[in-house]
């Protein structure tokens, strides 16, 4: 992004000084004067290859010729070869370093993007010391000066990157660009060039879609087209895929109907295809520029990048939050710690919720666009953002990294055989800019006698804070997903009408890392006589009938249970493992199975609905000797035992 913005200050710079240097060319060859003019009638019709053979010709003629070196140099940046550029650059300084002065700021940019930091940085602080110079150009200078200042550092301290291709059934000869992962790792979908040939001007006609491809034991599947709606004659792209693949939000740019020149879009999958896309519209969408959206991994956090008023210079990442009603709150600006006065682009929210990846060219990096790494505080402050290092970040443009569920293996896309155009690769990534590590639970819902297919409702309780983070339904196939972050602990509820809810629980909190799915086959109970379910997510404080406050959600379903289903009668039965007396077991169990039955009394439930009866100890259904066992035994269940 930014060698364009610098490319194209040189362009009108370079325009004015042909028309200085011009006038006094640095030649007394009239065979390389000529073929330098026909260089230059080649080269004002965009000819470049012609253009190329011309000005050689005249340096042939004339090896000190300062002007037929400058248009080299030019042209080779224009074509993005700026190794060749930089050489010519300073075989013109060599012949006349006072004749044009601005020359020094074009030749450091050729420097910086062909690697070559140590004399770009001489020459941008030649330059620095020039008078006349425009202020622009001079902003420009001063940040590739730090820029080049921290390549020399971070290019003497390589992080690991060893890029893999993922393979011939997803890369081709065109180009593909902007992975997108799944949680399972299951699904991946990406942005593919398209080439259609030429129009009668010589241009490229192209064609930007979407692809999935699904991964097996034998690896990646041949990628297809994602087809109509979501695909269109019209450009689409920089999509973020949701965490079960179920849903997408993506940048489509020029679309009728769009409220500025790129806007987001939301599409879903059902019944085995994609919906229609809709405009997200006012307030994420504006009159400016919206692209790169990611969203979370819970569906209520959307990160995407603006250069709508109000932020701290080009292009910001902004953030909205989805309310319990569907709605996209008014975007906040992320900040001074992420948002400088450069660009900041393609975000990438991982599964973890916590840890945030995006491109800047506003801050000290390796050139163009790096890609930075920042973690969210306790207090939702943002940490201040840390380059991934060389050579995972070069002077050239980075950007659309994604992360698995793992935190340990990055996808991206590259340019690195001319041939096929930009790929999509894998590397490890470095351990110390890992994001935590997320497992996941798949699960499909059943009706436990027939084994009929339930769609269902679902939702995920964080333990930790007693906050329900995802809430959502499963497909018409029963399918669900939903992520779990470490560090926390989680009970997962699934309920239908006229069914008997499902709960458990998973205990992560503290350093323990979790990467290992679980696949759960989900078979709910109709509401019947004789009916029993376990209300993993009830808990009390040790040796106490005191209930905590992480079983408030559940006991809320069971609240909820009872209201729709006035005709129950339930029994709450109290369990304990063998620790202790037999007497102590059955006190304690009755107690425990008594706060229950007051926690719905006094949430509206009618007394003549409910029984209670503490077991003890005596239908252990673990082991007592075992951690895992003895938890198994500590449990509060629900018995349906008439219908009025």
């Amino acid at each position: 992004m930014r060698y364009l913005l610098l490319i194209a200050v040189f362009f009108v710079s370079c325009s004015s000084s042909r028309n200085v240097f011009s006038q006094a060319l640095h030649t007394e060859s009239s065979k390389a004067l000529k073929a330098y003019n026909e260089g230059m009638s080649y080269y004002d019709y965009v000819d470049y290859p012609n253009a190329e053979i011309f000005f050689k010709e005249a340096l042939k003629a004339d090896n000190t010729f300062y002007e037929a070196f400058m248009m080299l140099g030019e042209l080779y940046t224009k074509e993005k070869r700026f190794a060749e550029a930089a050489s010519n650059y300073q075989s013109a300084v060599k012949i006349d370093s006072t004749s044009y002065k601005p020359v020094f700021f074009s030749l450091a940019n050729a420097e910086m993007m062909s690697d070559d930091y140590q004399n770009a940085l001489t020459h941008y602080k030649i330059y620095l010391r020039n008078k006349g110079n425009s202020e622009k150009n001079k902003r420009l200078a001063a940040r590739n000066i730090k820029n080049c200042e921290f390549a020399i550092v971070a290019i003497k301290n390589p992080v690991s990157f060893n890029p893999v291709s993922v393979g011939a059934a997803i890369n081709t000869s065109d180009d593909e660009y902007w992975p997108s992962i799944t949680v399972d790792g299951q699904t991946l979908m990406f942005t593919r060039q398209v080439s259609n040939g030429y129009n009668q001007f010589g241009m490229s006609n192209s064609q930007e879609d979407f692809y999935l491809s699904s991964h097996s034991d034998s690896g990646w599947a041949k990628a297809i087209n994602a087809g109509e709606p979501l695909n269109t004659k019209s450009n689409e792209g920089a999509q973020s895929l949701s965490s079960n693949g179920n849903y997408m939000y993506f940048t489509a740019c020029e679309r009728p109907g769009g409220l500025g020149s790129c806007d987001i879009y939301f599409a879903a999958y059902t019944n085995g295809h994609w919906s229609m896309p809709y405009n997200l519209g006012s307030p994420v969408n504006t009159s400016s520029w919206e692209s790169t959206p990611s969203i979370s991994s819970d569906g209520n956090f959307l990160i995407f990048s603006s250069n709508r008023p109000g932020g701290f210079g080009g292009k910001d990442l902004w953030c909205s939050i989805l309310s319990k009603k569907g709605k996209w709150s008014g975007p906040v600006n992320m900040g001074k710690n992420i948002n400088t006065d450069g660009d900041e682009m393609s975000p990438f929210i991982h599964f973890d919720g916590r840890t945030l990846y995006f491109a800047s060219d506003g801050r000290p990096g390796m050139g163009g666009l790096d890609i930075y790494l920042t973690r969210m505080n306790n207090d939702s402050s943002w940490s201040e953002p840390k380059n991934l290092g060389y050579p995972i970040n070069t002077a050239n443009d980075e950007m659309g990294l994604v992360i698995d569920a793992t935190g340990q293996k990055a996808y991206f896309s590259s340019k690195r055989d001319v041939k096929n155009g930009k790929d999509i690769f894998y590397f490890k990534l470095d351990e110390a800019v890992r994001p935590n590590p997320v497992a996941y639970l798949k699960g499909k819902v059943s009706d436990n006698e027939t084994g009929k297919l339930l769609k269902a409702g679902y939702e995920l309780i964080n333990l930790s804070t007693n906050r329900v983070t995802i809430k959502s339904t499963t497909d018409d196939d029963g399918n669900f997903l939903v992520c779990l972050p470490s560090g926390y602990n989680y009970g997962i509820n699934v309920t239908k009408p006229g069914y008997l809810f499902y709960s458990e629980n998973f205990m992560f909190e503290g350093s323990h890392s979790v990467v290992e799915p679980f696949i759960k086959r989900i078979n709910l109970r109709p509401a019947k006589v004789g009916e029993r379910m376990l209300l993993s997510n009830v808990f009390y404080e040790i040796d106490s009938w005191e209930l905590k406050k992480e079983s408030v959600e559940e006991l809320n379903n069971l609240t909820d249970l009872l209201t729709y289903n006035k005709d129950l009668i339930v029994e709450i039965g109290g369990y304990t493992d063998s620790t202790g007396t037999d007497e102590y077991n059955l006190v304690l169990s009755e107690k425990r199975a008594l706060s229950v039955v007051n926690y719905l009394i006094n949430k509206g439930i009618s007394s003549d609905r409910l029984q209670h009866k503490g077991y003890g100890n005596t239908l252990p259904i673990g082991d007592n000797v075992t951690f895992e066992g003895r938890k198994m035994n500590r449990r509060t269940e629900v018995k349906v035992v008439a219908r009025k």
